[in-house]
């Protein structure tokens, strides 16, 4: 059923949260954290909230059609500016909270923002830091006064006043009913956001999204999902990223449900257990991290209680899928798996928050099949979506009773899939951005002649099931030089499936081999540390100690043996690793914000050691500029060891354990 802006009687979405107060006016539609107490505001407090800061950021100067950066972490306020400045037909531009000042620069000079809401000193001082590049700037409103009362630039004002101003201005009957006409005035065809891509391959670009096309698409999968006003979400990841405005605004606005921002990002995951989400989205490296946790309490749990673990999660493995999608499972199974249910799948659950959880997903990058049946086998409804910014997230998505872990389910609603010749993803759909801002090249660059958008991504479908499978990123697949196929992400996620293993970074194109270059997982490989009585000071000491490269050979050869039972990737398995001595950074610039690889930018930066992994060195010498905190610049010097490997032969895997 095509659910369209018309349906809902609105086509923006400061009237759908006219709406919502109309509606659901007294159920709870914010939820925040704050020094250890949850508040809760309804939908009617909230769009009072928002008429109010709308009025008062207009005596500020914002009018129709400018931008205004919002920047922070997940906070009510900094949504109620972007409601706000939609309000006021004005576009919000959130840029990332732990964006470095040169970057924030880049967003805010490129977006022409004269206006920014932001939530602390934190981001205050980057403003100011790089103010001789941002002219521009008028007005810096903020959210947490902390540390800000000694400040005497006349651009600043606390948000709470901005409030209160704009509540005094609605005392007049006449301004009341000038913003009951803006938001009427407000139009479905209005840019409604500009979300900045993460710059995986490059410089990043401002996507342009209309209010109609946004709202329609999350009217689609809150209808595929069945999201009522009953179900709680929580708002931890980006706000500027477009899986948050999808998945937790625009859904949470169509369907009327409770949104919870946690206290910080450092207890989001301890916050996740006290609100109980019934609705889940997480990166895979979110599930990766929770994994790894599992793993680390387990080790020091009794013998008996590991025993227990062990088994009963290799009943899992061997039932839970089928038990959830629903199929035939024998007796004896069933039986098994509901002993397992009581004893460990649930209480596991219940400790990582999970526990109340009806729908969850994992997008943002590739997912590794055996981390994804994991969870699922664990009976958490788990599925996987795939989609880009310029589709406003879902292009795909997993129907309940039809997830298969190798492929990322068949087109969202009213998305109109195809693989091109070259087998490039392409798509149509819903929530398709506008364009690129002031970039009118790129935009038709990235379309086809007849409408539709290159993803860069290769893919096929499923001959099986009929749903795409994502192979990687079109310019990342390749060939080593016998013709075996390279696919990187698809070996990096086998590697990262191990708790030891935080990041992998694989190369092959055009080699003799694959090699890798590794992070360790310093929570994970610590505890082992201290288990086994190894001393280390820091991070590039333990990683460079041959315990821990014979810890992580293990982890090489068993992915190594995976590859090997593949005929297609069997001539794929790494020959040569090393782990580095720091840890990928997106204030490197060797992550994007989304923690996603930037394959080609590390090849470049760790150039020493990529060539010393192909012409047979034992270990290379590197020196490499960090950034602190504090946006200081360092180097960080280093002699990294290389390790050679044996090819498998095709052989049964033995069961993964954890770090011994």
């Amino acid at each position: 059923m095509i659910v369209t802006v018309t349906a809902l009687g609105a086509d923006t979405f400061p009237k759908l949260l006219a709406r919502n107060a109309d509606r659901f006016g007294r159920r709870p539609a914010m939820r925040h954290k704050d020094f250890g107490i949850w508040q809760t505001w309804t939908w009617a407090e909230i769009f009072d909230q928002v008429r109010a800061l709308a009025a008062g950021l207009h005596r500020l100067g914002v009018r129709r059609g400018e931008t205004i950066a919002i920047i922070g972490a997940n906070r009510p306020r900094l949504y109620w500016s972007i409601m706000a400045a939609q309000a006021l037909g004005a576009i919000p531009v959130p840029v990332y909270a732990d964006a470095v000042a040169n970057e924030l620069a880049f967003v805010l000079a490129h977006a022409e923002v004269r206006f920014a809401v932001v939530q602390d000193q934190e981001q205050v001082d980057k403003i100011l830091s790089v103010s001789d590049r941002l002219l521009g700037i008028e007005q810096i409103v903020y959210d947490e006064p902390r540390g800000l009362r000694d400040y005497e630039d006349p651009r600043l004002h606390a948000i709470d006043d901005v409030i209160e101003n704009g509540r005094a201005a609605l005392a007049d009957p006449q301004v009341t009913s000038w913003l009951d006409g803006e938001i009427a005035a407000g139009k479905g065809s209005d840019v409604s956001i500009i979300l900045y891509t993460s710059g995986t391959t490059g410089q990043s670009k401002g996507v342009m999204l209309a209010a109609a096309g946004c709202i329609n698409a999350a009217a689609d999968t809150v209808a595929f999902d069945k999201l009522t006003e009953n179900d709680v979400a929580l708002a931890y990841l980006p706000l500027a990223w477009v899986g948050d405005h999808y998945l937790n605004f625009a859904q949470g606005l169509v369907a009327g449900f409770c949104l919870a921002c946690p206290e910080s990002s450092e207890t989001a995951m301890q916050d996740l257990k006290e609100i109980g989400p019934t609705f889940f989205f997480a990166p895979p490296r979110i599930f990766e991290q929770m994994l790894t946790r599992i793993t680390i309490r387990l080790e020091d749990a009794a013998r008996i209680k590991r025993a227990l673990f062990h088994y009963f999660i290799e009943v899992a493995r061997r039932y839970g899928e089928a038990i959830l999608n629903r199929q035939p499972v024998p007796l004896h199974g069933r039986l098994l798996y509901a002993i397992g249910k009581f004893l460990i799948y649930e209480p596991l659950k219940n400790v990582l928050g999970l526990s109340r959880v009806r729908v969850a997903y994992t997008a943002g990058e590739a997912i590794g099949p055996e981390l994804f049946s994991f969870y699922r086998s664990l009976g958490m409804n788990l599925k996987q979506l795939y989609g880009q910014t310029e589709a406003f997230l879902y292009i795909t998505a997993h129907p309940d009773g039809q997830i298969h872990p190798a492929t990322v389910g068949p087109a969202a609603p009213n998305v109109d899939l195809r693989i091109a010749e070259s087998g490039e993803v392409q798509f149509k759909s819903p929530g398709m951005f506008i364009g690129y801002f002031k970039e009118e090249a790129k935009t038709a660059e990235a379309l086809t002649g007849d409408g539709y958008v290159k993803t860069g991504d290769a893919g096929v479908f499923d001959p099986k099931t009929g749903q795409l499978r994502i192979i990687d990123r079109a310019k990342d697949v390749g060939r080593l030089n016998d013709g075996t196929l390279f696919a990187p992400k698809y070996i990096e996620n086998k590697l990262k499936f191990f708790p030891n293993i935080k990041e992998a970074v694989a190369y092959g194109d055009k080699r003799d081999f694959v090699a890798a270059m590794l992070n360790i997982d310093l929570t994970a490989v610590g505890s082992w540390a201290e288990r086994n009585n190894v001393v280390y000071g820091a991070y590039q000491e333990l990683a460079g100690h041959p315990l821990v490269y014979d810890l992580v050979e293990k982890h090489v050869a068993d992915v190594n043996r995976m590859l090997a039972d593949e005929e297609v990737m069997a001539g794929a398995q790494i020959k040569r690793f090393l782990i580095l001595h720091k840890e990928l950074d997106p204030d490197d610039g060797e992550l994007t914000r989304t923690q996603k690889v930037r394959r080609g930018f590390i090849a470049e930066r760790y150039a020493p050691l990529v060539k010393a992994l192909y012409d047979g060195s034992a270990e290379s010498d590197i020196s490499t500029e960090v950034t602190f905190e504090d946006g200081r610049k360092g180097m960080i010097s280093a002699r990294v060891k290389i390790r050679d490997m044996d090819m498998q032969a095709g052989t049964p895997l033995p069961r993964r354990e954890a770090a011994e």
